[in-house]
């Protein structure tokens, strides 16, 4: 039954369900759920820093229980998104009310799509379709490439546009990471096609066709939703970037790696992510809050990954540090005095 806990990841969607349907102040119910409930349960819930034995470890190695978790939520979220663009197309609403519903699909889109897709972009099968198919509605086919080919390279470091630097606020790093990102996505994509010999029209270059799919999507969402449609559908998909890129911020700031004395930086260690063990914040993001071993042992599934002591701790489950960093001066206070001396700047 314990494997079952990751059931609790439905909720997310659930409550924007109910948004959409009930409408009126309801459409708030899911950043309200996300950023408000869980964050006051999650300070009176207990963390873990228990590890699984090898015995149950392979148990769970070979279950296939913990991927169809993850299969799911491609139907649900494109569920979500048709319902709330059928609501706000069908219905008069509120100005209110159709905020409240572009913020209540967006957290869908990025809790169980982008992260579900960042989960499965690591697998080496067929999954890797379902996880672009998983970011195509937040307009982030891109991630795929540069978190795979970048960010996991390049990670605490000043390259790395992912990686927000120490006393940079959320809102600064939103720009830096969201243009940063996308144009390391093209650099990234350039170099394999000139590594194989391609051309820029070749099958092979992935960033072509992200372009081409996510076009063909916005421009089937204008012929069934309208213009007005279209916009919606486009605000959703930015609440959902915004909500991975507020991720991005919390797991490496401040932190960075050191360069030996070949100028090469040191290999990506468990001390280079914040670590998060607060069960809630686990379940609901299926263990992503164990960030320090995700990037320990990138191809490590969801379900496997470990808590290590010399780990940088974040004091909050990953829900209500996202709330914090939305304040900077308090996140700063918070933060930078646990940020490991050696690798403040100067």
């Amino acid at each position: 039954m314990k494997d079952l806990k990751y059931i609790s990841a439905y909720t997310i969607p659930l409550v924007a369900l109910l948004s959409i349907w009930l409408q009126g102040p309801y459409t708030f119910l899911t950043p309200i759920y996300v950023f408000g409930f869980i964050p006051i349960i999650e300070i009176f819930t207990s963390s873990s820093e228990e590890n699984m034995d090898q015995e149950i470890r392979l148990t769970k190695s070979k279950k296939n229980l913990f991927d169809w978790l993850l299969y799911i939520n491609l139907p649900i979220i494109y569920a979500i998104l048709f319902y709330a663009l059928y609501t706000v197309s069908t219905f008069q609403l509120e100005t209110y009310e159709i905020v409240g519903i572009i913020f209540s699909t967006g957290i869908v889109l990025g809790a169980n799509g982008i992260n579900v897709g960042h989960e499965l972009g690591h697998r080496f099968s067929n999954e890797r379709f379902i996880a672009k198919a998983l970011l195509l509605p937040s307009l982030y086919m891109h991630f795929y490439l540069e978190h795979n080919f970048g960010h996991h390279l390049k990670a605490a470091t000043k390259e790395d546009p992912a990686t927000a630097k120490y006393n940079q606020p959320l809102y600064f790093f939103w720009f830096t990471s969201v243009v940063g990102q996308y144009i390391s996505a093209w650099k990234i994509q350039m170099k394999l096609l000139q590594q194989n010999n391609q051309s820029f029209l070749s099958f092979k270059n992935d960033m072509f066709w992200y372009s081409v799919i996510t076009s063909i999507y916005l421009f089937l969402i204008f012929l069934v939703f309208g213009f007005y449609g279209l916009i919606i559908g486009l605000s959703c998909g930015v609440v959902g970037f915004l909500l991975l890129e507020t991720i991005n911020y919390i797991e490496h700031y401040g932190l960075s790696r050191k360069k030996n004395d070949s100028g090469r930086y040191e290999r990506v260690r468990e001390i280079h992510s914040w670590n998060s063990n607060h069960l809630l914040g686990r379940i609901l993001l299926f263990e992503l809050t164990r960030h320090s071993d995700h990037h320990y042992r990138a191809s490590k599934k969801y379900q496997l990954l470990d808590h290590h002591d010399k780990s940088p701790q974040l004091p909050f489950g990953y829900p209500t540090s996202m709330v914090l960093s939305l304040f900077p001066p308090l996140w700063f206070m918070l933060m930078n005095k646990r940020v490991p001396d050696e690798m403040k700047p100067n």
